[in-house]
């Protein structure tokens, strides 16, 4: 189950490029964690910037830069002793992508993305682990917006690569999206599949049903060994990380358009918030009981 969820939060982390349309994007995410007084708050900033080079093969140049606070609660007894003095409250990633894409004919269009981003509790200065390199390249097959299709459609292949511990191998990416009814469509994919609803023929409101993949990564700056009978070998912990599933619901409003706000409210079916090794053992698990998600935010789009 733990290599599964792995796999597929691996391209979650890897789709930025390849998926979204966003200029700009403000976030909020809450997790209570059922069954206890642990939660996390994360905190998100993205803007991308395409700059178009080549009017003859549609070429254009992307940078994108996104930074993420994650406000870590611990507060259940057990969890603070096992962390002693070094209880984690936070973490923060900041990353720097860029990206290439060029129409290849007239339905092809391929795309290259590589980045760094760090990825730490940033508790001193920054070190060679707080570092993660990530690149993929892409080919997308867009139908979406051609007037001629009588059901607009979009395919996304792809291969993506990160050097996240525990991670650092090459892996392929798939997305399918499509219009099948008026007011109607439906994506297939990773991290997210859903089907959408617009409550109008124009668009400005629309409802959705979910399947999705949420991950939250920090390396820990300060390795410790947790003292809890959990680990009986002492096993140094060298990260913290939140991989959770989800089933829900979600409504976006669009207030012109190219600006909307986005609500999302789900419940896990699967939850693992754990600390763990550079080689990917679970050294130390907080929570795993199923537990409410809210998301929440605004964006800009083209």
């Amino acid at each position: 189950m733990k290599k599964f969820f792995t796999l597929f939060l691996i391209l979650f982390c890897s789709t930025v490029f390849a998926q979204t349309t966003d200029l700009a994007r403000v976030e909020y995410l809450n997790i209570p964690f059922s069954k206890s007084d642990n939660s996390i708050q994360r905190y998100r900033a993205l803007v991308q910037a395409p700059i178009p080079l080549d009017k003859e093969n549609n070429s254009i140049f992307v940078i994108s830069l996104e930074y993420r606070y994650i406000d870590f609660s611990i507060k259940d007894t057990d969890d603070q002793l096992a962390f002693g003095d070094n209880l984690v409250d936070s973490s923060q990633d900041m990353r720097l992508n860029l990206g290439y894409t060029w129409k290849f004919n007239k339905d092809w269009r391929f795309g290259v993305r590589a980045g760094a981003r760090i990825n730490s509790t940033l508790e001193n200065s920054i070190e060679s682990d707080d570092l993660v390199y990530e690149g993929g390249i892409y080919a997308i097959l867009d139908k979406k917006d051609d007037s001629t299709a009588t059901k607009p459609y979009r395919l996304i292949l792809g291969l993506t690569y990160s050097t996240t511990p525990g991670r650092n191998y090459p892996l392929p990416l798939i997305n399918y999206f499509r219009e099948f009814r008026p007011n109607w469509t439906f994506t297939l994919g990773v991290p997210k599949t859903n089907i959408r609803h617009y409550l109008n023929d124009s668009h400005k409101d629309a409802i959705q049903a979910f399947a999705t993949l949420d991950n939250i990564y920090a390396n820990l700056q300060n390795n410790f060994v947790p003292m809890s009978s959990q680990n009986p070998n002492n096993k140094q912990v060298e990260n913290i990380e939140h991989t959770i599933g989800l089933l829900g619901l979600g409504y976006e409003h669009f207030f012109t358009d190219h600006l909307l706000f986005y609500g999302y409210a789900a419940h896990s079916v699967y939850n693992n918030f754990r600390m763990e090794n550079n080689d990917g053992d679970k050294i130390y698990e907080i929570n795993s009981t199923n537990t409410p998600y809210f998301r929440a935010g605004l964006k800009f789009k083209y």
